[in-house]
Parts: C-alpha cells; structure tokens; sequence
C-alpha cells in the first residue's frame, strides 16, 4: 500500500518529534495538516516548505489542544480542506516535574488535558470518518513512561499510562474494520522538553550540561544514546503501510533498553 494521496494530521507537529513525523509522512506521499505552537512566520515558512519539498498539500490547524471543541474543529478541517482524514499521529505533549505533593493543580490539570484528553478527543472526532471511508492508522505517541514511572513526573506518567488504555480500547472497538491503532512508546529524545530537564539537572547539582546529559540518559537508557526523531517516524511509516494492517492495540518501544532493565 502506498501512502500516496493519504491524508494525515499529527498534533503537535511545529517542531521536534511532530515534525520529523511530518515531514517524514510527507516524503511519502501524504498530504498533511500540521498544528502546534510557534511563530506566525515560522508557521507559515512550513506551510509554504512543505509543497515546494514533497510535492503535497499542507494546511495548518491552530487549534488548542486543552479545548475539546477546537480539536474536534481540526479534524472536521482537515476532512474538509484534504479530503479526508486516514492517518491521526496524537503527539502533543507537555512536561512539568515536582514532588506528588508540591505538584501544582494547573499544571497537572493542563498536562492530563493536552497529553491525555487531546488524544481521546481528536480519536472520538476521527473514527466516524474513519469507519465511513473503511480505512484508518491511529498513532498515539506515548513514552516509556507509559509504562514504567520515575519520580516527581506523576501528571507526566499518569497521561501516558492513559494512553497505553486509550490506544487498547479504540483497537479493540475498531478491530473488524480497517483502521489500526497503536501507541509507540519512546524513551529518551533530544527534544526542548528533554532540554529543559537536563538543564534543571545540571541547575541542582551544579554540573555541566554535558554531565547532565550523561547522567540523564546513564540513570535509564542502557545504551546511553537518544532516541532519533527518525527512528520514530519510520515505525509511524511501517504502521501506517500494507505491512503493518495486522497490528493494532499494539504499545511498541524504541527505548534503548530501558524497559528490558
């Protein structure tokens, strides 16, 4: 199967792993709708990229992912502007870190909106185009800690444990037709929200950014290096194709190891 003319949404795709999923489905052929935070410029220089690079259609959805009505908004956009929607990458994410007990309530209530409940609101909004058309690739990005914990992370790890349940449920309610949903499960990335905790590191014990890194990726990941945004994109371009249609309910890591531990 060729993803040629296919129609994709990935939340969250203005910059880091969104984007390498982005551009990485528009490679193959798919027209995509990209939605995230950013500049408007910068925005607009991706939209305009994009055609000129993959010879695709590309569109933007500003939507908020904390509001339930603009989410479904989106995907009723990108039915209406591509033609369809047969690829959802949920990937929106946020991080916040501190003790159970001094965890600010708007900072959890805003990671289980946007880490969680945005997932579950782009999917509700998606499937009845999805059953309509009789195909789908439903991709929740979730994290190793979807399935194991590290302190002072709980809104963080408590989201994406609820993904890893979100993702079991749709595929076994959508397991007779032909749309798949699976949850891919990474461990380290190098991304700005990885940046920012090794930076705190460092900040806390007084050490190098250098240091931190090491620390950071020595205290979980045993082969010590950080998952590509490539790496990520490429399972995403395998789930979505002939030879990934048998899989669905499926929580796949890319982790280094972390999880064999």
């Amino acid at each position: 199967m060729t993803l040629t003319g296919k129609n994709a949404i990935i939340t969250g795709s203005t910059s880091g792993i969104g984007l390498a999923i982005a551009r990485t489905l528009a490679q193959q052929g798919c027209n995509i709708m990209l939605n995230g935070m950013g500049e408007k410029s910068m925005i607009d220089g991706l939209v305009s990229e994009f055609p000129k690079t993959y010879n695709n259609k590309t569109v933007y959805s500003g939507a908020d992912m904390s509001k339930p009505a603009e989410i479904k908004q989106m995907v009723t956009d990108c039915a209406a502007q591509l033609g369809s929607i047969d690829i959802l990458v949920n990937n929106a994410g946020i991080q916040f870190t501190a003790p159970t007990e001094e965890f600010p309530d708007d900072k959890w209530d805003a990671i289980i909106a946007i880490n969680l409940s945005a997932s579950f609101h782009s999917t509700k909004a998606a499937i009845p185009i999805m059953r309509k058309q009789n195909f789908g690739r439903i991709i929740n990005i979730a994290s190793v800690h979807g399935l194991v914990a590290s302190t002072h992370k709980a809104a963080y790890v408590a989201a994406k444990h609820g993904i890893v349940g979100l993702t079991k449920v749709v595929a076994l309610e959508t397991a007779e037709t032909n749309i798949t949903v699976n949850a891919i499960c990474p461990a380290w990335v190098h991304t700005p929200l990885v940046q920012k905790q090794i930076e705190d590191k460092a900040k806390e014990q007084n050490i190098s950014i250098e240091e931190a890194t090491a620390k950071l990726l020595g205290e979980k990941q045993p082969n010590k290096r950080f998952v590509k945004p490539e790496n990520i994109a490429a399972l995403i371009i395998f789930l979505c194709g002939e030879n990934g249609n048998a899989m669905t309910g499926e929580i796949l890591t890319i982790d280094g190891g972390w999880t064999a531990q």
